[in-house]
């Protein structure tokens, strides 16, 4: 099996030359188009998910030898979230090579933040499959680049940071209320209100409710001084 023109530009910008191709190729397989003779990416998924995991674990081990397993731990969840398989994702321009139901490509799904961290885990299973651990963790290790340096400071997840903030002093958690929804269903723009028990709130937008809710929450913790 030979990849196509598209396919071999995204291996190289990924860094790896498949021996097996149809690895590469069922890893952008999205459910929506599978099919028997076609299968999709999901079991990959719950493979590089693991590969992930256990790349990142010794790169921060590597990255910090004195850290604690409780500095660790937040460090590790931020590195291998699916925003930050997403963002990774666009590094290397997955979404153009994403094989997609015409459903799911109407609905924006290559720019979607799940089905793009969902691919990039297959692709890292793919890698994995294709040339063992070794490999595949000189790609993760590659591909992340400077986050696995930078993460110190850029571990807690804001919202955890916010809840705990107003658990210290007595509060109920922070209430978040999607105040809008413009734009189109593939590219939709989301509006947020954090509101803490005492009064204060911060607003955010952002294409996925989920990262407005983080950077509101973030906004909030930055004018609170925390």
């Amino acid at each position: 099996m030979r990849l196509s023109g598209e396919l071999s530009a995204f291996s190289k910008r990924l860094g790896h030359s498949f021996s097996q191709p149809e690895l590469l190729v069922r890893a952008v397989t999205h459910a929506s188009i599978s099919s028997e003779s076609r299968p999709d990416n999901q079991r990959l998924e719950f493979l590089g998910d693991r590969v992930l995991g256990l790349a990142m674990a010794e790169a921060l081990l590597r990255a910090d030898p004195n850290a604690t397993e409780g500095q660790l731990a937040p460090r590790f969840n931020a590195l291998v979230r699916k925003e930050t398989c997403a963002d990774v994702a666009r590094q290397i321009d997955l979404g153009s090579v994403l094989k997609l139901g015409r459903s799911e490509m109407m609905s924006g799904g290559r720019r979607k933040e799940a089905l793009l961290g969902d691919a990039m885990e297959a692709v890292i299973a793919a890698v994995y499959l294709d040339a063992g651990f070794d490999v595949a963790r000189e790609i993760v290790v590659h591909l992340w680049g400077n986050r696995i340096d930078t993460v110190k400071t850029d571990a807690r997840d804001p919202k955890t940071s916010l809840q705990e903030w107003a658990q210290a002093r007595g509060q109920n958690p922070p209430n978040y209320r999607e105040l809008d929804r413009k734009g189109p269903d593939h590219a939709p723009v989301f509006t947020v209100e954090v509101r803490l028990e005492s009064g204060e709130t911060a607003q955010a937008q952002a294409n996925s409710k989920r990262a407005a809710e983080q950077m509101a929450a973030r906004s909030l913790l930055s004018a609170l001084g925390a």
